[in-house]
């Protein structure tokens, strides 16, 4: 999508629609389309509340051949991610018109870099379908090609957050894409192979580590669960180096859990939404998905990328329910259910990364079904080893729009894992499992400062919003993004 900032009067601006934000509580002033979205209101046709839209043809005065007016509740409660849902609905309401180009004014409380950035990643959030292998496109077949960004002058600190928009956004329906390939199209090894073509396109440094390598290191957690499948286990690493040297030893570490199809092996999952499994590799499609806007918005920390990619299948090899593996880290895990492996192959993949000179630990994984019970599909449950990172976390996922909630870690919660054969067991029961499996995964961090997210509940949209198509989300790609690229000299 071309996105272009003008200083053009509204009205003289030629485009097949024009957008205007309408507030619930503001009537209209003087000016554009007032009389007209007046008109409307009285009539109950719209109201501006959220998400609310109404197309008017040929409006008087205007070079645009449509209206488009989008509705944004309450003006004092309107903020980036309302801006970000807004830039979304434009888009989403024309498509199935067939209309690929609009423009739309920024003025007021709508006029800034941080609203000029989320504009720009609604908008392009907004274009994504989950359709690549529908012969017929119903959500118009054509992607959205154009928006226009009217602002009163231009500068170097606005068309900085354009880009910063536009590069986030990218990143982030990258993320979608692989998230969206079903488990045929997209094995550990071919997790590998576009983890290649990204560092190649973007300048990062990309590792592959092969199952050979990983017997040879130790990685028996992760080996464990990859025992049942066909396709062999891979470990991507990517790295991103600032070109300056940093001011600080800070080493960021961003680790996704990578099973590209997810049967439960031994312990095998119900047939009913076992075709969603395809997802269970969210979080290493947003880890490279955040280390591609990361090369082009160049922090001034280096960050690490850690993808453990599996496929977990109850082959003839599988493992089994009581079989007992020793970590990376040395620690023995008795594996009481095959189905919580997201957790086994995060161990190795967390032990690495802290060994491999990482100084704080950063994780995805659609971990638990648990995390929805708790949390539903709104918030990822947020767990932590360090107060201090959890809240540079937590506020990198409120500037990026990503809501998240923490979760107790009290000591407690580790008793659930005891196992009378091993070290530890990896499951803690019914009762708080996602707590309990983020304490199985502290065991594993040596101690360096980390945060667990659970996506299992937001990673997958199940029906679509007005802002944004069903299926992959591409969450936390905007919040690892922002944690990295705010990062201070030292934490």
């Amino acid at each position: 999508m071309q996105l272009t900032l003008a200083t053009t009067r509204a009205a003289e601006i030629e485009t097949a629609a024009f957008a205007v934000l309408c507030f619930s509580d503001e009537a209209p002033g003087p000016g554009l389309a007032a009389g007209l979205v007046q008109e409307l209101h009285t009539r109950g046709e719209f109201t501006g509340k959220a998400l609310e839209t109404a197309v008017v043809h040929r409006p008087a005065g205007m070079q645009a051949q449509r209206l488009l007016l989008i509705g944004c509740g309450e003006k004092a409660k309107f903020d980036a991610s309302a801006m970000r849902r807004a830039g979304g609905v434009l888009v989403r309401a024309l498509k199935p018109k067939g209309i690929t180009s609009a423009a739309i004014r920024l003025k007021g409380n709508t006029l800034s870099p941080e609203m000029l950035s989320a504009l720009a990643e609604g908008a392009i959030l907004g274009d994504y379908e989950p359709d690549r292998y529908k012969t017929e496109k119903k959500n118009g077949s054509k992607p959205f090609e154009s928006l226009t960004i009217s602002i009163p002058a231009e500068s170097a600190e606005m068309a900085e957050a354009l880009r910063r928009g536009r590069t986030v956004a990218e990143a982030q329906n990258y993320t979608r894409t692989l998230v969206n390939e079903p488990g045929n199209l997209l094995t550990p090894l071919k997790m590998a192979a576009h983890a290649r073509s990204l560092a190649e396109e973007c300048g990062l440094q990309c590792e592959i580590l092969d199952e050979p390598r990983m017997r040879q290191l130790g990685f028996g957690t992760l080996l464990g669960v990859s025992m049942g499948s066909a396709e062999p286990p891979v470990m991507i690493v990517l790295k991103y180096t600032p070109a300056a040297p940093p001011a600080s030893s800070d080493h960021l570490a961003l680790i996704g859990k990578g099973v590209t199809f997810d049967t439960g092996g031994i312990s095998i999952k119900p047939a009913d939404g076992m075709e969603k499994m395809k997802y269970d590799m969210a979080g290493a499609a947003a880890v490279l998905g955040a280390m591609r806007a990361i090369a082009e918005l160049k922090p001034a920390i280096p960050v690490t990328a850690f993808a453990p990619c599996v496929e977990n299948m109850p082959g003839h090899k599988a493992q089994r329910p009581g079989d007992i593996v020793t970590s990376y880290q040395g620690k023995t895990v008795e594996v009481l259910n095959t189905d919580a492996e997201g957790r086994l192959i995060l161990a190795d993949a967390l032990t690495y990364a802290a060994r491999q000179g990482c100084t704080h630990l950063v994780n995805a994984a659609t971990l638990t079904g648990a995390i929805a019970v708790a949390l539903g599909y709104v918030y990822a449950g947020v767990f932590s080893n360090n107060e201090d990172l959890q809240q540079r976390l937590l506020a990198a996922s409120r500037a990026a729009g990503e809501r998240m909630w923490p979760l107790p870690m009290d000591e407690d919660y580790k008793d659930l894992l005891k196992s009378a054969f091993a070290d530890v067991a990896n499951i803690g029961g019914r009762w708080g499992g996602s707590i309990s499996a983020a304490k199985f995964l502290e065991e594993f961090v040596e101690g360096k400062p980390w945060v667990h997210l659970d996506i299992a509940g937001t990673a997958w949209l199940e029906e679509a919003k007005p802002f944004l198509a069903k299926g992959p989300t591409g969450l936390p790609v905007r919040t690892f993004v922002r944690l990295a690229t705010d990062w201070p000299a030292s934490l």
